[in-house]
């Protein structure tokens, strides 16, 4: 698994609460050290690659805001996304629709038009040539999609809209936008797991969902939060004999934890292994951090294992 940054953009999804979007904050900042012009594109509305930069009111108000060098990112907000839309394509006519309530409307009922929009915008910053007014492009942007049956109905977005419109120019973005989200030459779709039974399953199950439904293969697996197993099998046996033996009550409190760390991640193994099986190869590993939440040391350390994915 190497090479995602000959890619103009990476799709992550995964399993809410797997680490998805630490995860695309941490490869950004990875891509941003080896030189490349990165920027972490957020459709979840968290806007949370601001927020572990310093910026604390939490709003990049949907603008590109440089974190760092060669750092940007950016909220995809559907709203801002129809108003730059329409003014691109119908000048100050599309002003005026972009301020009529009946149309805003007609969007927020259409089932889809937010995927598409975002989609767009997302489309629109990887480009070499950006259409936003004396904006300039990135090398790579990295996508932080919603959890994996959104992020995969998002996908299939431009298609179905393409095939529902048949002509017009919501036909032509749709068919731009999934001609350029299914080309393996500009986009890679990256998972984020963890080593649990669901969050494997959903995995797998993904892999199988864009092969089938988009012809899209899966480019890349990280599997999030793996603790490290510091026991063998006879050393966890000989501390699950001395817990039980121990008369200190913090003596086999201290052993318990231990032992119950040695059997988590020996789950997290046998979890591992399985999705090896099942995609056909070893997924990327992260370790887990001993930490109540991720901050900036801990998505330094997080960036310079993700460097061998670039």
């Amino acid at each position: 698994m190497s090479g995602l940054s000959d890619k103009r953009l990476l799709f992550l999804t995964g399993k809410g609460g797997v680490g998805k979007s630490t995860v695309a904050i941490a490869l950004g900042i990875a891509a941003a050290r080896r030189g490349l012009r990165t920027c972490v594109a957020e459709l979840t509305g968290q806007d949370r690659a601001a927020v572990a930069f310093g910026h604390r009111d939490g709003s990049s108000g949907a603008r590109e805001l440089r974190l760092a060098q060669d750092l940007w990112t950016i909220a995809i907000e559907p709203q801002h996304a129809l108003e730059e839309y329409l003014s691109q394509k119908a000048g100050p006519f599309g002003d005026v629709l972009a301020g009529s309530r009946t149309f805003h409307g007609f969007v927020q009922a259409t089932p889809g038009m937010r995927e598409l929009l975002t989609l767009g915008k997302a489309w629109e910053l990887a480009q070499p040539q950006r259409r936003s007014g004396g904006a300039r492009p990135y090398d790579l942007v990295i996508v932080d999609a919603p959890a994996t049956g959104h992020g995969l109905a998002t996908l299939l977005t431009p298609r179905t809209f393409a095939e529902i419109a048949k002509v017009g120019p919501i036909a032509s973005q749709g068919r731009t936008l999934d001609a350029f989200f299914t080309d393996p030459r500009a986009v890679a779709v990256v998972a984020v797991a963890l080593a649990e039974e669901m969050p494997v399953n959903e995995t797998l199950r993904l892999r199988d969902q864009l092969r089938d439904e988009l012809g899209v293969a899966l480019a890349a697996t990280v599997v999030n939060a793996l603790v490290p197993d510091r026991l063998g099998p006879r050393q966890g046996a000989t501390v699950a004999r001395a817990e039980r033996e121990a008369g200190d009550p913090l003596v086999r409190a201290a052993l318990r934890a231990a032992h119950s760390e040695h059997l988590r991640a020996r789950a997290q193994r046998a979890q591992l292994e399985r999705l090896a099986d099942g995609l056909g190869g070893a997924p990327f590993e992260l370790p887990y951090l001993f930490t109540p939440t991720v901050d900036m040391s801990g998505l330094e350390l997080l960036s310079t294992h993700l460097e061998e994915l670039l």
